[in-house]
């Protein structure tokens, strides 16, 4: 949705390795904004992305208008199940659908081989791969780890938004990650560690928790009891001053 940074360069080198032929879309899609508000403070720097995406050797980026990708009034709807009824998809209801008719829509305007994604939208992720699996999108995902900061801080275009002392703030949701990451791994108790982080929260001014969960990354079930065995993620999503940032860290990969 542009506003690039680093974590959207890696996917563009990814393309430009693998593909023949590389296209970026740049569209800020208004149907995945369940709050208008956020729509209309979402950055926008297109010239210095198209800079970015020619220094990068991008062979097309697509930069449609709306009307173009939004000829009429969409009456379509995606029900993703389970897979859209918790984290994200609970406190940002209609936001999978939006992703899903506009992922949609690319995929049959551009017609790709392969499509690359980020691994710090792992619900969304996840989305997708459903939605190529269900739909019989002849399209092989490609998911690009996260691109962070030094200090742990996971690149998003919403970080232009953060004032200096709530760009400190947000060091929390990786912080607290990495502790309970590291918390699971030597035994402790999934639900006592949720408490607690809950609490450093709590004491943090200026951050307010929406939901710190330890999640199936395939199926987004919930899960109640840590197991080594099986495969797990965490994920955060929290208001830091009026920005909503989201973050996750495989466990059990």
């Amino acid at each position: 949705m542009g506003a690039l940074h680093e974590g959207h360069l890696d996917l563009v080198a990814q393309c430009v390795r693998k593909a023949d032929i590389s296209v970026v879309s740049i569209f800020v899609n208004p149907t995945q904004f369940n709050n208008p508000e956020d729509f209309e403070k979402y950055p926008i720097s297109l010239k210095e992305d198209l800079d970015l995406l020619e220094k990068a050797g991008v062979d097309y980026v697509f930069v449609p208008e709306v009307k173009t990708m939004y000829p009429q009034e969409t009456n379509l709807r995606f029900d993703f199940g389970d897979l859209e009824r918790v984290l994200e998809g609970a406190f940002r209801p209609g936001h999978f659908n939006g992703v899903g008719i506009i992922v949609s829509k690319l995929f049959n305007m551009i017609q790709p081989d392969l499509a690359f994604f980020g691994q710090k939208d792992l619900q969304q992720v996840a989305i997708i791969k459903r939605l190529v699996k269900d739909l019989s999108f002849p399209i092989k995902l490609e998911i690009v780890p996260t691109r962070r900061e030094p200090d742990g801080l996971a690149l998003s275009s919403r970080n232009r938004r953060l004032n200096a002392s709530d760009r400190n703030k947000a060091l929390i949701l990786y912080q607290s990650m990495i502790f309970a990451k590291k918390a699971l791994l030597e035994g402790n108790s999934w639900q006592d560690l949720q408490q607690k982080i809950h609490r450093e929260f709590e004491k943090t001014e200026g951050v307010d928790l929406e939901y710190f969960e330890l999640v199936d990354p395939d199926r987004f079930g919930l899960i109640t009891e840590f197991d080594q065995k099986q495969k797990s993620s965490l994920c955060v999503a929290a208001f830091v001053g009026e920005v909503r940032l989201i973050d996750n860290l495989p466990v059990i990969s």
